[in-house]
């Protein structure tokens, strides 16, 4: 029997998976503990499993609520719009607070490292090799992506399932990129606060990559089934956001970490 609603506003129906999503959690953090204290990997695996399968499954549900039943109106959709920029908002605040620590250790650097920056023994990378390269991918990515946009405005199926492509594979060249240097890197996350810093900003940001491209990938996935239409494709827009904000998020940390603080 279909329930007809007299308002705009989608109504949720009861669902399992925040249920499963709270034990996805718990086993993992728990899992983590084992690790950290018996090296034993097979509680934390457990947990990886269920929120993944959590998370497939809830979203599964949220292309269906959106695609095929109807369910996310205009005002829906406004509200989801303004859920991601908050969302946006908190992680440009996370970012701050690692240049924070950044730029209070290498304007005045204490005399325990040297009062120098980068500190004594500490060999940098240098700005003009791999980290220029991956400002180039993530500009260029950028470009693809709104390329993608505005062919998916104009219905042009084709171009936008070929500038999507091009941005996850420039997506992965940049997290592929980003593992080497840092297996080239002759500091680590424990070497100073300079090691701190670095790898706790660039380390988030590839995570940040990482996340973006699996976004992308989704919406890819979900264009090749034919979701998304001229006027109703907020998952790829809400993707197209994200990706961006990884972009300027790059550029102050190439312009700041990688180059200034050379």
């Amino acid at each position: 029997m279909k329930i007809m609603h007299n308002h705009p506003y989608h109504l949720v129906d009861f669902s399992p998976w925040p249920l499963t999503g709270a034990i996805g959690v718990m086993t993992l953090v728990t899992g983590l503990v084992k690790w950290f204290h018996n090296f034993n990997m097979n509680l934390l695996i457990l947990g990886y499993f269920i929120i993944i399968m959590t998370m497939y499954q809830w979203w599964r549900d949220i292309c269906r609520e959106s695609t095929f039943q109807g369910k996310h109106t205009i005002l829906v959709s406004n509200g989801l719009r303004w859920g991601m920029i908050l969302f946006i908002i908190s992680e440009i605040f996370f970012f701050i607070s690692f240049f924070w620590a950044f730029f209070h250790s290498s304007l005045s650097p204490n005399i325990e490292i040297g009062a120098m920056w980068p500190p004594l023994n500490i060999m940098p990378f240098n700005p003009f090799q791999i980290p220029l390269l991956n400002t180039i991918i993530l500009i260029s990515s950028g470009i693809t992506v709104t390329w993608a946009h505005h062919s998916l405005m104009d219905n042009n199926f084709s171009q936008t399932t070929q500038s999507l492509l091009i941005t996850i594979i420039l997506g992965i060249y940049f997290t592929m990129l980003q593992a080497y240097e840092y297996m080239e890197a002759s500091f680590t996350i424990a070497d100073s606060i300079y090691g701190s810093t670095f790898f706790m900003a660039t380390g988030f940001h590839g995570l940040h990559v990482i996340i973006g491209t699996l976004f992308l990938l989704t919406c890819f996935i979900r264009h090749l089934n034919y979701h998304f239409s001229n006027n109703h494709h907020f998952g790829f827009e809400a993707a197209a956001w994200y990706w961006h904000f990884v972009d300027v998020v790059w550029l102050f940390l190439y312009i700041s970490i990688y180059w200034w603080g050379n």
